[in-house]
């Protein structure tokens, strides 16, 4: 089955802007989705001063999705401060663009991410930040979830409420999931544990994910 594209999702990955290396880059990070292989790289050139992004180049190895919203992250972050940066949202790139397909919303959460984790990596590198996060707990995996997305209805987990079980043991560094799956989603089950595991497993202390479906009740839900 194919997949249709905005307009303006074609035209960003015809014709990425902001898209090479950056010499004498601030910050550089690479994040990359083992749900769906694909990897960014963000170069951002910051204003010690003002802290307003002057610059910003990327390099996208992925599919179409992957590099229009690479390409329009540049166009969101450029010229704003990095606190206006970590305000943005990933439906803040989809809108930009008029909408992505539901089973590609997953790519512009990782332009996002990597976007944020630049600047992060800007500011720890710059003493404003500590590199390290609070101890692993239950809202940290919830907010971890958030960017989990539901490849067939383009939700969060999350905002689907879709996870009925969250249990955290944050000595043995131990998170069991329980999730809702339903007959639709079933094709996605492997790619939605995949990206749990992911996001799960980038918090400090996580040494072991558990994930577990549940039979939905309600078909469609």
């Amino acid at each position: 089955m194919s997949i249709k594209y905005s307009d303006k999702v074609i035209d960003h990955f015809k014709s990425p802007r902001n898209v090479g290396d950056l010499p004498e880059a601030d910050a550089v990070v690479t994040e990359g989705s083992p749900a769906c292989g694909d990897m960014i790289t963000f170069a951002l050139k910051i204003n010690p001063e003002t802290r307003v992004i002057e610059d910003i180049r990327f390099r996208s190895f992925g599919c179409a999705s992957n590099i229009a919203t690479a390409s329009m992250a540049t166009l969101l972050a450029k010229g704003k401060t990095v606190d206006e940066v970590k305000t943005l949202k990933h439906h803040d790139i989809t809108d930009a663009l008029d909408g992505l397909p539901a089973v590609k919303l997953h790519c512009s959460v990782l332009a996002l991410d990597g976007l944020k984790a630049a600047v992060h990596r800007w500011e720890i590198d710059h003493g404003l930040v500590d590199d390290e996060t609070d101890i692993l707990d239950k809202q940290h995996v919830w907010t971890a979830l958030e960017d989990v997305i539901n490849p067939r209805s383009g939700i969060s987990v999350v905002d689907a409420k879709l996870i009925t079980d969250l249990r955290v043991e944050p000595d043995e560094g131990s998170v069991f999931i329980e999730m809702l799956l339903c007959d639709l989603d079933e094709r996605f089950a492997q790619a939605i544990e995949e990206e749990i595991r992911e996001k799960v497993n980038a918090l400090k202390g996580v040494k072991k994910v558990m994930v577990q479906f549940k039979p939905c009740q309600h078909a469609g839900h």
